[in-house]
């Protein structure tokens, strides 16, 4: 939903840089890489010894080349790259594991009950990514719902960096949200499927 409506104001500002980053000699992957390796260090790092904030803004930093891999994959004409596509893929769900499970021992480490909704957010936020998949290994395409990953990784990234600023309640409000959300759009993704393979 939100990565659609932003996406061409989004990749007209970092087309420029994106088309330096080649010239450079760095590649679409090479940036999938270090983005992933960083987002997935800071939240295995910062998050379980309850450095929330700091830890979400290094994600934030890290996690912005998530944008710019995909516009220099299209630049550098290699945007139909099935490696690329696949290794993109399976980033964003390691990424995504890596920030609720982070998130998920500082909270067990906490004694904190929450723990239980970030786990149900976690399964549901691989879920959604697996039925789409899985669909479309039935040629049927499936990317409805009402939270998206892009969706998700907001709510996430703004409950925990909040909390880390010692806003009360904000945690289990987005991760609640979080997992309601996620299960909606599980539920709403399942039902196309349905309707598509109905005879």
């Amino acid at each position: 939903m939100i990565s659609r409506s932003l996406k061409p104001a989004v990749t007209r500002l970092i087309t420029p840089v994106a088309s330096a980053a080649l010239r450079f000699g760095l590649t679409a992957n090479a940036v999938t890489w270090v983005g992933a390796l960083g987002v997935i260090s800071c939240a295995m790092y910062f998050y379980p010894t309850g450095h929330l904030f700091a830890g979400t803004l290094c994600i934030v930093i890290f996690a912005l080349s998530d944008l710019f891999d995909g516009a220099m994959a299209r630049i550098s004409k290699a945007g139909a790259s099935t490696w690329g596509s696949f290794l993109d893929s399976t980033i964003d769900r390691l990424t995504d594991c890596a920030i609720l499970l982070g998130l998920t021992i500082y909270l067990i480490n906490a004694r904190d009950h929450l723990s239980y909704v970030v786990i149900l957010a976690l399964v549901t936020g691989m879920l959604v990514p697996y039925i789409r998949a899985k669909a479309e290994s039935f040629s049927i395409v499936c990317t409805g719902g009402i939270a998206e990953r892009t969706e998700r990784l907001i709510i996430a990234l703004v409950a925990i960096g909040l909390d880390g600023l010692g806003l009360d309640y904000i945690l289990a409000i987005g991760m609640w949200l979080l997992a309601i959300l996620g299960s909606i759009t599980v539920i709403q993704r399942m039902l196309i499927v349905k309707r598509a393979l109905k005879p």
